[in-house]
């Protein structure tokens, strides 16, 4: 019996998707449960499992084809000697306007070829993209297809990826060289931007798209106030440097950030009324602790979470912070790891910024603007002296969270920062 392939809602806000590219080809046998296409959505590059054993008998929407809404039929798997179904109607999506690209190897022997270049090669973390030099050069899936898209070969790219793999962000760091050095030419046309006059058009990312819509609907209807604190951090950073030079050298090293993260999920266990969300019916009170944590990709940025934050150390932490962050420059989270999450940090004190207000991502109620620790003034003790502050501005919306609750939170926040040995316990 034939079975649809349907292109699945894989968020729960998600009505439409692009075809990135078919991993089988028509007439490759599969199983249930193979990777048989990789679906791009507004936050990532999510591989699609094929519902059913049998053959790919048919690809209905080509690679390549953008917009194609949740739950069209994109292919047919049939059992042997039988025929496709015939579609009741076109399918209604918008083609990528550069070419659709090739199928990859089946699945099965593609994974097989990362696991064994990962075993023999230390640059070795994708699979291989074949070039007129002969030369075998690995990148992620979004690397590959940015740089065919815009016409940038991959070798002579420094992947910036683990082992030594061309990501995304580096592909756009050559696609921005380019145009930095020449503005009007070539690479506007490559890059399917309109170079003229002096400035280029970027087409925007389904993740672009996304964001600019959720942040204008947050601004216009989340009523905002703002609450700011100065957290001293000499402690803090003491803390930091000691465990630090405890561990080994193959250890992840603990960042500011990481202990931000574990005071803001303490804070909240202590404060309750501040993980909250918004619901047209109800105040949703979240019983776990999850936060999420901003970063910035190429395409925008996106909210891993960190699950049950408040029960992890902050060496779990860390670890947890720099795979997410790394598999979403990629492209390569997974739905369960962005979705969710009842409170937001953003952290730009690594640019050196001093301090800004951030703006809530509904339908979390608080996010937490952090700015960059640096030496000031300070009263301590009745005396003036010098001290490393750092300053943190709580975005509020007053539908769930009144003035007294986001005082109270940034309150026990403030205090673990400085006291941050309650941190480690």
């Amino acid at each position: 019996m034939a079975t649809e392939i349907k292109l699945p809602a894989l968020a729960p806000s998600m009505t439409e998707g692009n075809v990135a590219r078919w991993t089988k080809a028509e007439g490759d046998a599969v199983s249930t449960g193979d990777i048989i296409a990789e679906i791009e959505t507004d936050k990532a590059l999510v591989d699609l499992e094929s519902p059913a054993t049998g053959v790919l008998g048919k690809i209905v929407v080509p690679a390549g084809t953008n917009a194609v809404k949740v739950e069209t039929v994109i292919g047919w798997i049939v059992q042997a000697g039988e025929a496709v179904p015939a579609l009741d109607a076109p399918v209604a999506a918008t083609s990528n306007p550069t070419a659709a690209l090739p199928p990859l190897a089946p699945a099965a022997g593609r994974q097989a070829a990362i696991r064994a270049a990962d075993a023999s090669s230390p640059n070795a973390a994708a699979p291989a993209t074949g070039h007129a030099s002969g030369a075998r050069i690995f990148a992620s899936p979004l690397a590959r297809r940015l740089s065919e898209q815009a016409g940038v070969p991959l070798d002579g790219l420094r992947g910036t990826g683990p082992h030594g793999r061309i990501v995304r962000i580096d592909v756009e760091a050559a696609i921005q060289a380019a145009a930095t050095a020449a503005p009007v030419s070539a690479i506007g046309a490559a890059t399917s931007a309109a170079a003229c006059g002096g400035y280029t058009d970027v087409p925007h990312s389904n993740t672009r798209r996304v964001i600019a819509r959720r942040l204008t609907e947050a601004k216009q209807q989340v009523p905002h106030f703002y609450l700011t604190v100065d957290c001293r951090i000499d402690r803090l950073l003491a803390v930091r440097a000691e465990a630090n030079a405890a561990q080994g050298e193959g250890d992840v090293k603990l960042s500011v950030n990481d202990f931000i993260v574990r005071a803001v999920a303490l804070a909240l266990k202590q404060v309750p009324a501040a993980n909250a969300s918004w619901g047209d019916a109800a105040v949703r009170m979240w019983h776990d602790v999850d936060v999420s944590v901003a970063v910035a990709t190429p395409s925008g940025l996106i909210t891993p979470v960190i699950r049950g934050a408040d029960r992890k150390t902050v060496g779990a932490i860390s670890a947890e912070v720099k795979a997410l962050a790394s598999r979403a420059r990629e492209g390569r989270l997974k739905p369960q790891e962005y979705q969710g999450g009842g409170f937001t940090i953003s952290n730009l004190g690594m640019y050196g910024i001093r301090e800004f207000a951030a703006i809530i991502n509904p339908p979390q109620a608080c996010i937490l603007a952090v700015g960059a620790g640096e030496q000031r003034p300070a009263a301590i003790d009745g005396a003036l002296a010098v001290a490393t502050m750092m300053t943190c501005t709580l975005s509020v919306d007053h539908r769930v969270v009144d003035g007294a609750v986001g005082a109270e939170f940034l309150a026990a926040f403030r205090k673990l920062v400085e006291q941050p040995i309650a941190l480690l316990i």
